[in-house]
Protein backbone atom coordinates (compact mmCIF):
# COMPACT_ATOMS: atom_id res chain seq x y z
CA UNK A 1 0.00 0.00 0.00
CA UNK A 2 1.37 3.41 -0.98
CA UNK A 3 2.27 6.02 1.64
CA UNK A 4 1.04 8.80 -0.65
CA UNK A 5 -2.15 10.57 0.44
CA UNK A 6 -5.28 9.62 -1.47
CA UNK A 7 -6.24 12.50 -3.74
CA UNK A 8 -8.89 11.01 -6.08
CA UNK A 9 -11.46 8.28 -6.61
CA UNK A 10 -11.50 6.23 -9.82
CA UNK A 11 -14.85 4.70 -10.78
CA UNK A 12 -14.11 1.61 -12.90
CA UNK A 13 -16.70 -0.16 -15.01
CA UNK A 14 -17.24 -2.34 -18.08
CA UNK A 15 -18.52 0.32 -20.48
CA UNK A 16 -21.09 0.11 -23.22
CA UNK A 17 -21.99 1.60 -26.61
CA UNK A 18 -24.05 4.77 -26.76
CA UNK A 19 -25.25 4.62 -30.35
CA UNK A 20 -25.45 2.30 -33.36
CA UNK A 21 -22.02 3.32 -34.68
CA UNK A 22 -20.43 2.35 -31.36
CA UNK A 23 -21.68 -1.23 -31.22
CA UNK A 24 -19.15 -3.08 -33.39
CA UNK A 25 -16.09 -1.11 -32.19
CA UNK A 26 -17.24 -1.72 -28.61
CA UNK A 27 -17.64 -5.46 -29.19
CA UNK A 28 -14.24 -5.60 -30.87
CA UNK A 29 -12.76 -4.02 -27.74
CA UNK A 30 -14.54 -6.58 -25.55
CA UNK A 31 -13.28 -9.46 -27.69
CA UNK A 32 -9.76 -8.23 -28.41
CA UNK A 33 -7.26 -11.06 -28.33
CA UNK A 34 -9.91 -13.72 -28.89
CA UNK A 35 -10.93 -15.56 -32.03
CA UNK A 36 -14.69 -15.14 -32.34
CA UNK A 37 -16.66 -16.02 -35.48
CA UNK A 38 -18.09 -13.02 -37.32
CA UNK A 39 -21.58 -14.48 -37.09
CA UNK A 40 -21.31 -14.63 -33.30
CA UNK A 41 -20.27 -10.98 -33.27
CA UNK A 42 -23.26 -10.04 -35.42
CA UNK A 43 -25.57 -12.06 -33.17
CA UNK A 44 -24.50 -10.12 -30.09
CA UNK A 45 -24.69 -6.84 -32.02
CA UNK A 46 -28.33 -7.59 -32.78
CA UNK A 47 -29.07 -7.54 -29.05
CA UNK A 48 -27.90 -3.93 -28.95
CA UNK A 49 -29.81 -3.11 -32.14
CA UNK A 50 -33.05 -3.85 -30.28
CA UNK A 51 -32.22 -0.93 -27.98
CA UNK A 52 -31.02 1.56 -30.57
CA UNK A 53 -27.40 0.53 -30.13
CA UNK A 54 -27.36 1.96 -26.61
CA UNK A 55 -26.37 0.07 -23.49
CA UNK A 56 -28.07 1.38 -20.34
CA UNK A 57 -24.83 1.01 -18.39
CA UNK A 58 -23.03 4.27 -19.18
CA UNK A 59 -26.09 6.39 -18.40
CA UNK A 60 -26.63 4.60 -15.10
CA UNK A 61 -22.95 4.96 -14.25
CA UNK A 62 -23.16 8.70 -14.84
CA UNK A 63 -26.08 8.89 -12.43
CA UNK A 64 -24.24 6.86 -9.77
CA UNK A 65 -21.08 8.95 -10.13
CA UNK A 66 -23.14 12.14 -9.79
CA UNK A 67 -24.77 10.78 -6.63
CA UNK A 68 -21.37 9.80 -5.22
CA UNK A 69 -19.93 13.24 -5.94
CA UNK A 70 -22.86 14.81 -4.06
CA UNK A 71 -22.36 12.39 -1.16
CA UNK A 72 -18.65 13.20 -0.87
CA UNK A 73 -19.30 16.92 -1.19
CA UNK A 74 -21.88 16.78 1.62
CA UNK A 75 -20.11 14.42 4.02
CA UNK A 76 -16.50 14.10 2.90
CA UNK A 77 -13.86 13.17 2.12
CA UNK A 78 -13.62 15.92 -0.49
CA UNK A 79 -12.12 13.91 -3.35
CA UNK A 80 -12.71 14.29 -7.09
CA UNK A 81 -14.26 11.31 -8.89
CA UNK A 82 -12.87 10.16 -12.23
CA UNK A 83 -14.48 7.57 -14.48
CA UNK A 84 -12.77 4.98 -16.67
CA UNK A 85 -14.16 1.97 -18.57
CA UNK A 86 -12.60 -1.27 -19.70
CA UNK A 87 -14.22 -1.37 -23.12
CA UNK A 88 -15.68 2.00 -24.15
CA UNK A 89 -15.35 5.71 -23.62
CA UNK A 90 -14.27 7.10 -21.28
CA UNK A 91 -11.54 4.49 -21.63
CA UNK A 92 -9.37 3.78 -18.62
CA UNK A 93 -6.09 4.78 -20.28
CA UNK A 94 -7.52 8.16 -21.32
CA UNK A 95 -8.82 8.72 -17.80
CA UNK A 96 -5.45 7.93 -16.23
CA UNK A 97 -3.81 10.40 -18.61
CA UNK A 98 -6.22 13.09 -17.47
CA UNK A 99 -5.62 12.21 -13.83
CA UNK A 100 -1.89 12.46 -14.41
CA UNK A 101 -2.29 15.86 -16.05
CA UNK A 102 -4.41 16.97 -13.08
CA UNK A 103 -1.62 16.03 -10.67
CA UNK A 104 -3.30 12.99 -9.12
CA UNK A 105 -0.69 10.78 -7.43
CA UNK A 106 -2.76 8.15 -5.64
CA UNK A 107 -6.35 7.06 -6.27
CA UNK A 108 -8.73 4.51 -4.83
CA UNK A 109 -10.63 2.51 -7.44
CA UNK A 110 -14.25 1.53 -6.94
CA UNK A 111 -15.02 -1.35 -9.31
CA UNK A 112 -18.70 -1.74 -10.12
CA UNK A 113 -18.64 -5.47 -9.38
CA UNK A 114 -19.63 -6.70 -5.93
CA UNK A 115 -18.11 -10.18 -6.25
CA UNK A 116 -14.67 -11.71 -6.59
CA UNK A 117 -13.93 -13.30 -9.95
CA UNK A 118 -11.29 -12.92 -12.63
CA UNK A 119 -13.40 -10.65 -14.84
CA UNK A 120 -14.91 -8.74 -11.89
CA UNK A 121 -11.74 -8.22 -9.87
CA UNK A 122 -8.31 -9.30 -11.05
CA UNK A 123 -8.84 -8.31 -14.67
CA UNK A 124 -9.65 -4.75 -13.61
CA UNK A 125 -6.40 -4.62 -11.65
CA UNK A 126 -4.57 -5.89 -14.73
CA UNK A 127 -6.35 -3.21 -16.80
CA UNK A 128 -5.13 -0.55 -14.40
CA UNK A 129 -1.53 -1.72 -14.56
CA UNK A 130 -1.57 -1.83 -18.37
CA UNK A 131 -3.02 1.66 -18.50
CA UNK A 132 -0.47 2.95 -15.99
CA UNK A 133 2.36 1.47 -18.05
CA UNK A 134 0.99 3.16 -21.17
CA UNK A 135 0.72 6.52 -19.43
CA UNK A 136 4.21 6.35 -17.99
CA UNK A 137 6.11 6.80 -14.76
CA UNK A 138 4.03 9.77 -13.61
CA UNK A 139 0.77 7.81 -13.71
CA UNK A 140 -0.98 7.70 -10.33
CA UNK A 141 -0.85 4.72 -8.02
CA UNK A 142 -4.29 3.06 -8.09
CA UNK A 143 -5.54 0.79 -5.30
CA UNK A 144 -8.77 -1.18 -5.60
CA UNK A 145 -11.41 -0.95 -2.88
CA UNK A 146 -12.55 -4.31 -1.54
CA UNK A 147 -15.42 -6.35 -2.96
CA UNK A 148 -18.71 -5.52 -1.25
CA UNK A 149 -20.98 -8.54 -1.77
CA UNK A 150 -21.70 -8.76 1.97
CA UNK A 151 -21.78 -5.06 2.84
CA UNK A 152 -24.99 -4.06 4.67
CA UNK A 153 -25.63 -1.31 2.12
CA UNK A 154 -25.49 -3.74 -0.79
CA UNK A 155 -27.86 -6.13 0.97
CA UNK A 156 -30.24 -3.31 1.96
CA UNK A 157 -30.46 -1.89 -1.57
CA UNK A 158 -31.07 -5.26 -3.23
CA UNK A 159 -33.59 -6.31 -0.59
CA UNK A 160 -35.58 -3.11 -1.08
CA UNK A 161 -35.58 -3.61 -4.86
CA UNK A 162 -36.98 -7.13 -4.36
CA UNK A 163 -39.65 -5.90 -1.93
CA UNK A 164 -40.71 -3.30 -4.50
CA UNK A 165 -41.10 -6.06 -7.10
CA UNK A 166 -43.05 -8.24 -4.65
CA UNK A 167 -45.44 -5.36 -4.03
CA UNK A 168 -46.99 -6.01 -7.45
CA UNK A 169 -48.74 -9.01 -5.87
CA UNK A 170 -51.51 -8.68 -3.26
CA UNK A 171 -50.12 -8.70 0.28
CA UNK A 172 -51.70 -12.06 1.05
CA UNK A 173 -49.96 -13.68 -1.94
CA UNK A 174 -46.45 -12.27 -1.58
CA UNK A 175 -45.04 -14.93 0.72
CA UNK A 176 -45.67 -17.56 -1.97
CA UNK A 177 -43.83 -15.72 -4.74
CA UNK A 178 -40.56 -17.43 -5.67
CA UNK A 179 -37.34 -15.46 -6.06
CA UNK A 180 -34.58 -16.26 -8.52
CA UNK A 181 -31.36 -14.43 -7.72
CA UNK A 182 -29.21 -14.26 -10.85
CA UNK A 183 -25.60 -13.51 -11.70
CA UNK A 184 -23.45 -13.79 -14.80
CA UNK A 185 -22.37 -17.39 -15.31
CA UNK A 186 -18.67 -18.16 -15.68
CA UNK A 187 -16.85 -21.35 -16.73
CA UNK A 188 -16.39 -23.89 -13.96
CA UNK A 189 -12.63 -23.75 -14.52
CA UNK A 190 -12.70 -20.04 -13.78
CA UNK A 191 -15.04 -20.47 -10.81
CA UNK A 192 -12.60 -22.97 -9.27
CA UNK A 193 -10.00 -20.21 -8.92
CA UNK A 194 -12.10 -17.70 -7.00
CA UNK A 195 -14.77 -17.30 -4.32
CA UNK A 196 -17.43 -16.10 -6.78
CA UNK A 197 -19.94 -18.91 -6.27
CA UNK A 198 -19.53 -19.03 -2.49
CA UNK A 199 -19.97 -15.26 -2.24
CA UNK A 200 -23.10 -15.40 -4.38
CA UNK A 201 -24.59 -18.11 -2.18
CA UNK A 202 -23.86 -16.07 0.94
CA UNK A 203 -25.42 -12.94 -0.55
CA UNK A 204 -28.51 -14.90 -1.54
CA UNK A 205 -28.88 -16.17 2.01
CA UNK A 206 -28.47 -12.69 3.46
CA UNK A 207 -31.03 -11.27 1.06
CA UNK A 208 -33.52 -14.07 1.67
CA UNK A 209 -33.22 -13.51 5.41
CA UNK A 210 -33.80 -9.79 4.99
CA UNK A 211 -36.78 -10.21 2.64
CA UNK A 212 -38.62 -12.93 4.56
CA UNK A 213 -39.62 -16.51 3.94
CA UNK A 214 -40.05 -16.59 0.16
CA UNK A 215 -38.75 -19.69 -1.62
CA UNK A 216 -35.60 -18.80 -3.52
CA UNK A 217 -32.82 -20.20 -5.70
CA UNK A 218 -29.61 -18.95 -7.28
CA UNK A 219 -29.60 -19.13 -11.06
CA UNK A 220 -27.13 -17.95 -13.68
CA UNK A 221 -27.45 -16.09 -16.95
CA UNK A 222 -25.59 -14.87 -19.99
CA UNK A 223 -23.35 -17.88 -20.54
CA UNK A 224 -21.47 -18.17 -23.82
CA UNK A 225 -18.76 -20.35 -25.25
CA UNK A 226 -18.99 -23.88 -26.68
CA UNK A 227 -21.62 -26.24 -25.20
CA UNK A 228 -18.81 -28.68 -24.33
CA UNK A 229 -17.38 -26.21 -21.82
CA UNK A 230 -19.08 -26.54 -18.40
CA UNK A 231 -20.36 -23.34 -16.82
CA UNK A 232 -22.08 -22.51 -13.56
CA UNK A 233 -25.72 -23.65 -13.62
CA UNK A 234 -28.71 -23.65 -13.62
CA UNK A 235 -29.39 -21.08 -16.30
CA UNK A 236 -32.32 -18.75 -15.59
CA UNK A 237 -34.26 -20.41 -18.43
CA UNK A 238 -33.81 -23.81 -16.81
CA UNK A 239 -34.83 -22.35 -13.46
CA UNK A 240 -38.01 -20.99 -15.02
CA UNK A 241 -38.82 -24.44 -16.40
CA UNK A 242 -38.17 -26.02 -13.00
CA UNK A 243 -40.43 -23.49 -11.35
CA UNK A 244 -43.19 -24.18 -13.85
CA UNK A 245 -42.81 -27.95 -13.41
CA UNK A 246 -43.14 -27.56 -9.63
CA UNK A 247 -46.51 -25.86 -10.07
CA UNK A 248 -45.36 -22.39 -9.04
CA UNK A 249 -46.55 -19.53 -11.24
CA UNK A 250 -45.17 -16.34 -9.67
CA UNK A 251 -41.53 -15.22 -9.79
CA UNK A 252 -39.34 -12.24 -8.97
CA UNK A 253 -35.97 -12.20 -10.72
CA UNK A 254 -33.31 -10.27 -8.81
CA UNK A 255 -30.09 -9.70 -10.83
CA UNK A 256 -27.88 -9.35 -7.76
CA UNK A 257 -24.75 -9.95 -9.81
CA UNK A 258 -25.19 -6.54 -11.47
CA UNK A 259 -24.88 -3.21 -9.69
CA UNK A 260 -26.54 -1.38 -12.60
CA UNK A 261 -28.27 -2.50 -15.78
CA UNK A 262 -26.08 -4.09 -18.44
CA UNK A 263 -27.28 -5.41 -21.77
CA UNK A 264 -27.24 -8.81 -20.04
CA UNK A 265 -30.02 -7.51 -17.78
CA UNK A 266 -32.26 -5.80 -20.33
CA UNK A 267 -31.82 -8.46 -23.02
CA UNK A 268 -31.19 -11.76 -21.23
CA UNK A 269 -33.73 -11.10 -18.46
CA UNK A 270 -36.19 -8.44 -19.64
CA UNK A 271 -36.37 -9.86 -23.17
CA UNK A 272 -35.41 -13.56 -23.34
CA UNK A 273 -36.39 -14.71 -19.84
CA UNK A 274 -39.55 -12.60 -19.87
CA UNK A 275 -40.61 -14.19 -23.16
CA UNK A 276 -40.04 -17.68 -21.78
CA UNK A 277 -41.97 -16.86 -18.60
CA UNK A 278 -44.91 -15.68 -20.69
CA UNK A 279 -44.76 -18.83 -22.80
CA UNK A 280 -44.78 -20.98 -19.64
CA UNK A 281 -47.57 -19.01 -17.99
CA UNK A 282 -45.33 -17.74 -15.18
CA UNK A 283 -45.91 -14.20 -13.94
CA UNK A 284 -42.42 -12.71 -13.73
CA UNK A 285 -41.31 -9.38 -12.30
CA UNK A 286 -37.72 -8.26 -12.56
CA UNK A 287 -36.37 -6.43 -9.51
CA UNK A 288 -34.40 -3.29 -10.35
CA UNK A 289 -30.64 -3.28 -9.97
CA UNK A 290 -29.36 -1.22 -6.99
CA UNK A 291 -28.14 1.68 -9.16
CA UNK A 292 -28.25 4.96 -7.24
CA UNK A 293 -30.05 3.58 -4.19
CA UNK A 294 -28.97 5.77 -1.21
CA UNK A 295 -27.61 2.72 0.62
CA UNK A 296 -25.26 2.02 -2.32
CA UNK A 297 -24.02 5.60 -2.47
CA UNK A 298 -23.41 5.61 1.29
CA UNK A 299 -21.68 2.23 1.00
CA UNK A 300 -19.16 3.53 -1.53
CA UNK A 301 -18.31 6.38 0.82
CA UNK A 302 -17.85 3.87 3.66
CA UNK A 303 -15.47 1.79 1.54
CA UNK A 304 -13.45 4.94 0.87
CA UNK A 305 -13.39 5.86 4.57
CA UNK A 306 -12.00 2.40 5.39
CA UNK A 307 -8.90 3.35 3.42
CA UNK A 308 -8.50 7.06 4.12
CA UNK A 309 -9.73 7.30 7.72
CA UNK A 310 -9.36 3.80 9.13
CA UNK A 311 -13.12 3.34 9.50
CA UNK A 312 -14.12 -0.11 10.74
CA UNK A 313 -15.30 -2.26 7.81
CA UNK A 314 -18.87 -3.52 7.97
CA UNK A 315 -19.96 -6.90 6.66
CA UNK A 316 -22.81 -9.32 7.21
CA UNK A 317 -22.64 -13.11 7.26
CA UNK A 318 -20.01 -15.37 8.70
CA UNK A 319 -17.01 -14.63 6.51
CA UNK A 320 -16.31 -11.11 7.70
CA UNK A 321 -15.11 -8.27 5.46
CA UNK A 322 -12.55 -9.04 2.82
CA UNK A 323 -9.04 -7.66 3.40
CA UNK A 324 -8.33 -4.20 1.96
CA UNK A 325 -5.75 -5.57 -0.48
CA UNK A 326 -6.31 -8.54 -2.78
CA UNK A 327 -3.97 -11.50 -2.11
CA UNK A 328 -1.40 -12.26 -4.80
CA UNK A 329 -3.31 -15.38 -5.87
CA UNK A 330 -6.73 -13.69 -5.91
CA UNK A 331 -9.03 -14.71 -8.80
CA UNK A 332 -6.38 -16.25 -11.00
CA UNK A 333 -7.34 -16.69 -14.67
CA UNK A 334 -7.56 -20.47 -14.52
CA UNK A 335 -9.45 -20.41 -17.82
CA UNK A 336 -7.11 -18.39 -20.07
CA UNK A 337 -9.18 -19.04 -23.22
CA UNK A 338 -11.93 -16.70 -22.12
CA UNK A 339 -15.14 -17.02 -24.10
CA UNK A 340 -17.07 -14.30 -25.85
CA UNK A 341 -19.48 -12.45 -23.60
CA UNK A 342 -23.19 -12.91 -24.02
CA UNK A 343 -23.77 -9.20 -24.58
Amino acid sequence: MSELPVDAILFLSFGGPEGPDDVMPFLQNVLRGRSVPAERLREVARHYDLFGGVSPLNGQNRALISALEAELAAHGPALPVYWGNRNWHPLLEDTLRRMTEDGVRRALAFVSSAFSSYSGCRQYREDVERARAAVGAQAPVVEKLRAFYDHPGFIEANAERVRTALAHWPAAARAGVSIAFTAHSIPLAMASGCAYQAQLQETCGLLAESIGGNPWALAFQSRSGPPSQPWLEPDIGEQLRRLHASGARDLVVSPLGFLSDHMEVVYDLDTEAAALAKQLGVTMRRAATPGTHPAIVAMIRELILERVAGAAPRALGGRGPLPPDCPADCCLPTNPARPAPRA
